[in-house]
């Protein structure tokens, strides 16, 4: 991660993947919006963590450069939650996947995040499931969102890991860019076995991507019941997240 490597965690080891679509400017500026007039949550005594893992590989590079900056502003924007820690989570080159520290301070997550640059390679999606496994054994995870856009790894291997998570209270909300089936499949799999969500996008839908990903903040932060709540009137994408968010 360029001259940010001093302060990253080496993960486990590789996995394998393929190309697919890009996040746009569009979509990610889009949540900014939203996570600005977010309710804050009651106090849980706790603060929240969130796990937000990205694939950094090739078939990304079109918008990266764009996207880490906007994706570093959104986490400025977290602040109106109250109490959420973000760690980044990326895979991308040979084997190379990188978990940063915890923040709480959006600019020093911003910087790391614009220090990210694709590479291509393989995915390694059970690496980041088993990263978010060991991260909430030490301290609780309130949600992981991953976002994606291919699978090339042992489905049964990931879905174990899955499991795992699973067993821990710890929801993966996967949101799968493009249309690949093979990556739906196992996507639709890792969210059934977390008791997650799973939401596919594409670049027309940036107003559906802003309300899920905002949805996703108010879970990590206040629980079901503040997603129930964040969730009343709000789209039907929203609505269909909330439902498959299991008690």
């Amino acid at each position: 991660m360029g001259t940010r490597r001093d302060q990253d965690r080496a993960l486990p080891t590789a996995a394998d993947k393929a190309g697919g679509e890009v996040s746009t400017r569009s979509e990610i500026d889009a949540f900014l919006s939203t996570v600005r007039s977010m309710p804050k949550q009651a106090p849980t005594g706790r603060r929240g963590r969130l796990v937000f893992a990205l694939d950094a590989t090739a078939s990304r590079e079109p918008t990266w450069d764009r996207a880490c900056h906007i994706q570093g502003e959104m986490f400025h924007q977290t602040a109106a939650l109250g109490g959420l820690d973000v760690q980044l989570v990326f895979y991308r080159g040979f084997g190379e996947c990188k978990a940063s520290k915890w923040h709480s301070d959006p600019a020093a997550l911003g910087r790391v995040m614009t220090g990210v640059r694709c590479l291509g390679g393989q995915t390694q999606i059970r690496k980041i499931l088993q990263h978010a496994v060991k991260e909430t054994k030490r301290e609780k995870v309130g949600a992981l969102i991953f976002v994606g856009d291919a699978f090339e790894e042992d489905i049964d291997a990931v879905c174990h890991s899955a499991g795992e998570l699973g067993v821990l209270g710890v929801p993966a909300f996967v949101f799968h860019e493009g249309g690949d089936p093979i990556a739906a499949r196992c996507f639709r799999q890792i969210a059934t076995l977390t008791r997650g969500a799973y939401c596919p996008f594409d670049l027309a839908s940036a107003d559906r991507l802003k309300e899920l990903l905002a949805a996703v903040a108010v879970y990590a932060t206040g629980g079901r019941q503040a997603l129930l709540d964040y969730g009343a009137g709000k789209s039907e994408a929203v609505k269909l997240l909330t439902s498959q968010v299991k008690g």
